[in-house]
C-alpha cells in the first residue's frame, strides 16, 4: 500500500473518531456534571500516552524532562485539555449537540485573528471578507436562521462555545513553538490536565459515581478524541506528501458529526444548522486558498 493512500486511511480514521465527540459529550453529560467528564476523560488520556510511551522504551526519558518543558506542559496543559474542555463541555451541557459543535467550529478563523496580534501576521482585505462570512454563518446557527431577534435558547451557553475557539486557538499558537516529541508534550499536557481537573473536582465535591453509560462514554472520549484520534492524525501527517491532502479532510467532521447527533442523540438537525456551517466552513477554506495565494505571489 503506497505511503498517501495510508496517510488517508489514517487521517480519515482519526476525523472519523472525532466526529463521534459530540454525541459522546451529551451521553456523558446525561449522568454526570461536565467537571467529571473532564476529570476522567483526561486521567484516561493521560494513562494511554503513559502505556504508549512504556511500550516505546520512552517512558524513562519523561523523568529527565528539563523544568523549562515541565513548566511549558504546566501551562500548555491548562490551556489544553483543563480550561479548553472546562469551558466546552459546560457549553454543551447548556446548549443542543449541534449547536455547541457548529459555534465551537469557528476556531480556526478564531486562530487567523489571534495570529494578527500574537504572530504578528497580516491579513488582506480578502481574509478579512472570508472572516466575515464565517461570522455570518455563526448567526445564523445562532439565530436558528431568524433574521428579527436572538432565538438561542441560552447566550451563555453561546459566548461559552464561542469562547473555546479561543483558548484552542491560543493553545496552538503557544504550541507551535514547543518543537518537543508529539507524544512527549501530549503525555505530560494530559497529566497536568487531569491534575487541574482532579483538583476542580475535590473542591467541588463532585466525587460521586456517575451512571455506568456516561462513565463510559467518558472513558470513550478519553481513549479515542484525547488519544486514539490524535496518534492516527500523527501519523498520517508523517506519511502524507503534503499537508494539504489531508487538512482538508478535516472539514468533513462537523458535517459527520451531524449525522451521527441525530442518529444516536435524536436531535432533530435545523436547516440553518446546516446553511450556517456550510457557510462558515466556506469562509474558513477560501481564506486558506486566499492565504495560500498571497503567499504563492510573494515568492
Amino acid at each position: 500500500m503506497k505511503k498517501q493512500t495510508q496517510a488517508y486511511i489514517f487521517a480519515l480514521s482519526a476525523i472519523l473518531s472525532w466526529s463521534t465527540v459530540a454525541t459522546a459529550f451529551k451521553i456523558a453529560l446525561e449522568g454526570m456534571e461536565y467537571i467529571q467528564l473532564l476529570a476522567i476523560s483526561s486521567s484516561v488520556a493521560m494513562i494511554f500516552f503513559a502505556i504508549l510511551l512504556t511500550l516505546k522504551g520512552e517512558i524513562k526519558l519523561i523523568l529527565r524532562t528539563p523544568k523549562s518543558d515541565v513548566f511549558r506542559s504546566a501551562l500548555l496543559g491548562f490551556l489544553n485539555p483543563f480550561l479548553y474542555y472546562l469551558i466546552l463541555l459546560k457549553a454543551y451541557s447548556l446548549l443542543s449537540a449541534q449547536l455547541a459543535l457548529s459555534l465551537n467550529y469557528i476556531w480556526p478563523i478564531t486562530l487567523v485573528l489571534l495570529s494578527i496580534p500574537l504572530l504578528k501576521q497580516k491579513i488582506g482585505l480578502k481574509s478579512i471578507a472570508c472572516i466575515i462570512l464565517s461570522f455570518i454563518g455563526v448567526i445564523i446557527i445562532a439565530n436558528k436562521g431568524s433574521v428579527t431577534g436572538i432565538a438561542t435558547p441560552n447566550l451563555l451557553g453561546v459566548f461559552l462555545a464561542l469562547g473555546s475557539s479561543i483558548i484552542w486557538a491560543l493553545f496552538w499558537i503557544f504550541n507551535t513553538k514547543d518543537h518537543r516529541q508529539d507524544l512527549h508534550k501530549l503525555f505530560l499536557n494530559f497529566t497536568f490536565g487531569a491534575i487541574y481537573s482532579l483538583t476542580t473536582l475535590v473542591i467541588l465535591g463532585e466525587l460521586n459515581l456517575p451512571e455506568f453509560k456516561s462513565l463510559g462514554a467518558a472513558i470513550y472520549i478519553g481513549l479515542i478524541e484525547c488519544g486514539i484520534a490524535y496518534i492516527f492524525w500523527l501519523k498520517a501527517m508523517t506519511l502524507t506528501t503534503s499537508t494539504d491532502k489531508i487538512g482538508n479532510l478535516v472539514f468533513l467532521s462537523p458535517f459527520i458529526s451531524l449525522f451521527l447527533i441525530h442518529l444516536f442523540i435524536g436531535e432533530t438537525i435545523y436547516l440553518s444548522t446546516w446553511i450556517g456551517l456550510s457557510i462558515i466552513v466556506t469562509g474558513i477554506l477560501l481564506q486558506k486558498i486566499t492565504t495560500k495565494n498571497k503567499r504563492f505571489e510573494q515568492r
